[in-house]
């Protein structure tokens, strides 16, 4: 398991991901959801990756995550890339700073076109291992 699972949702998607705190979940989700539109067709490791600077403020924490997700993907969809790596600088219930890193998308099998994420049904809470997060995608 990639640190999350899918969960049964009639005609969008769902994921639910465990982390030590809310930037693992930010970032697992964020990486869970390009795992879910698209698989590497071609090893990007010689490629140039492009890095993207991501910030996000917000009323408070569902919205924040929200934000972070269908920025991501309006960022994938506008500058054609896949981004596979989150580095979260700052994060708080209201504001998030990050570096994303994205490859051009004709290096992938493009497999579901993920439309936003929802807050329907959006849950973060917090456990005792961590948090806990479950998020629909409207594909």
């Amino acid at each position: 398991m990639k640190g999350y699972e899918i969960i049964d949702h009639t005609a969008d998607v769902g994921i639910r991901v465990e982390g030590k705190d809310l930037k693992e979940i930010f970032t697992k989700t964020a990486s869970a959801m390009f795992d879910i539109i698209a698989e590497e067709k071609t090893d990007t490791k010689y490629q140039r990756p492009d890095k993207i600077l991501v910030k996000q403020k917000a009323e408070n924490l569902e919205e924040l995550f929200i934000n972070w997700l269908n920025e991501l993907l309006s960022l994938s969809a506008t500058k054609e890339l896949i981004f596979s790596d989150f580095k979260i600088d700052q994060l708080n219930q209201n504001f998030l700073s990050a570096e994303v890193t994205g490859f051009d998308v004709k290096n992938y099998k493009v497999n579901v076109e993920i439309k936003a994420a929802t807050y329907h049904e959006l849950k973060i809470e917090r456990k005792d291992f961590g948090y806990q997060a479950q998020v629909i995608f409207d594909v």
